[in-house]
Order: structure tokens, then C-alpha cells, then sequence
């Protein structure tokens, strides 16, 4: 089983400017997901995809490959991740002849995600002979519980349930993607152009590992969990 990791990190963000190489504790962000997929033992090699030069050198002074800087059409607002991906596979079945079985995207924004996560995902996938596997998480807001608004601003419950109790630890238990880990095999991704094909299994990962940082208050509250787990780290040497 081989499999290619694929770390995605475009310089254009409007939300965050620069998001990318944000400090976030001892390393810029991509830096968190570089260190994984350096300590991952069951990828068989790992590079990154981005279109910014600054985001390729500090990448490569991290141990990441950047074989190429990442064209232009591929790195837009509306560039999705699946392109990204399949470019990086021509790229390196035409310039490396390589061709991995399966390609795992491990996004910069999740930088919670551990090796293990990496490595427990790979072994999933060979222990169900899974096409693809996906982390997932417990979702904190339960769908049962959102509510709509009618014309008026009157309160009705936006999924319609009979559920008899919408007490939280009565409820069925649901998942939410994360974006910390997509593998797929290869194929399969250039069929479906999905990171999540049907038949797809989860890989299930706690909430403490799941932080997607997508906007500032996400930086800032991954800068206060860094803080803690630095503190915690100088408490135990």
C-alpha cells in the first residue's frame, strides 16, 4: 500500500492573510503539519503543494519536498483541493514516474492532528481494504438541536424530530468531518473527484485534535491551546 502525502498550502487567504506561516506556538502553522507527516512512519514519502515562495522555503527548511511550485489555475479562490491533488499526481508520474495507490491530504489548518492519526488512518484502510478513510469527529452541536427562523422571528426547529427527549446525552450520537485527514486510493479519487466517496470509512478523532483553523478566533484559540500545552510541557521537565 503505498500512499503519497499531500500537504496543500496555497499563499492567497483572505481570511488570515498569510495563513499558512502564522506563528502557532515553536513553528509556523504548516509547520505542525509537516512535523506529522515527518514522524508519520507509514507514509511513504510527503510533499507539499503550494504556489508561494516564501511558503516553499520555509516548507523545505522544515524537511518537506516542494518539487515545483504549484501553477497558477491551481492556486485561485475557486481552485478546488481535488485539482490540487491530481496535478501533484501527473506531476509526479511524468517527472518522477511515481504513482501511489493512495494519496492522503493532510490540510495546514489542522495542526492537532498527531502522526498516530496519520499512521491509524493507513492501517484502517488496509485492515478494511477501504477505498478510502476519513477523520471524523464527535459534532459538539447537535443537529437535532439547531433551530430556524420563520418570517417573523418565531423560533421552529430546523430537522423536525420525534426524538422524545432533546436532552444532549439522549440523542444519537453524529459525526462531522474535521479536515484533518482524507485518504483515498488514487483511482478512486480520479473517478469520483471526491475526498469522501461513498463507502468512505471514518477514521474517529477527539475533539482536542480536531480544531480546523479557518478564521482568526480559530488562530487565537489554537494560540491559547499551544500556550497550554507548552506550559504543561515546562510543569513536567
Amino acid at each position: 500500500m503505498n500512499v503519497l502525502g499531500l500537504i496543500a498550502a496555497r499563499g492567497g487567504s483572505k481570511g488570515i492573510p498569510q495563513k499558512n506561516l502564522q506563528p502557532l506556538g515553536r513553528l509556523p502553522l504548516i509547520g505542525h503539519t509537516i512535523l506529522a507527516a515527518r514522524q508519520a512512519k507509514l507514509l511513504d514519502r510527503f510533499l507539499v503543494s503550494t504556489d508561494d515562495e516564501a511558503i516553499a522555503d520555509t516548507a523545505r527548511r522544515l524537511g518537506a519536498d516542494v518539487p515545483f511550485l504549484r501553477p497558477m489555475e491551481y492556486a485561485s479562490d475557486t481552485a478546488t483541493s481535488v485539482a490540487v491533488a491530481l496535478h501533484a499526481l501527473d506531476w509526479l508520474r511524468e517527472h518522477r514516474d511515481m504513482n501511489p495507490a493512495f494519496v492522503m491530504l493532510l490540510q495546514p489548518t489542522s495542526p492537532f492532528r498527531a502522526a498516530a492519526d496519520i499512521d491509524g488512518a493507513i492501517q484502517l484502510a488496509r485492515r478494511q481494504d477501504a477505498q478510502a478513510v476519513v477523520s471524523v469527529t464527535e459534532a459538539m452541536d447537535h443537529p437535532y438541536l439547531a433551530k430556524s427562523l420563520d418570517g417573523q422571528g418565531r423560533i421552529r426547529p430546523f430537522i423536525p424530530t420525534d426524538v422524545p427527549s432533546l436532552r444532549r446525552q439522549d440523542l444519537p450520537v453524529v459525526y462531522v468531518l474535521n479536515g484533518a485527514i482524507y485518504l483515498v486510493q488514487t483511482d478512486r479519487l480520479r473517478e469520483t473527484r471526491s475526498w469522501c466517496p461513498p463507502g468512505s470509512v471514518a477514521w474517529i478523532m477527539p475533539p482536542e485534535r480536531s480544531l480546523d483553523i479557518d478564521t482568526p478566533w480559530d488562530l487565537r484559540l489554537a494560540r491559547l491551546i499551544m500556550q497550554d500545552m507548552d506550559n504543561l510541557d515546562e510543569a513536567l521537565i
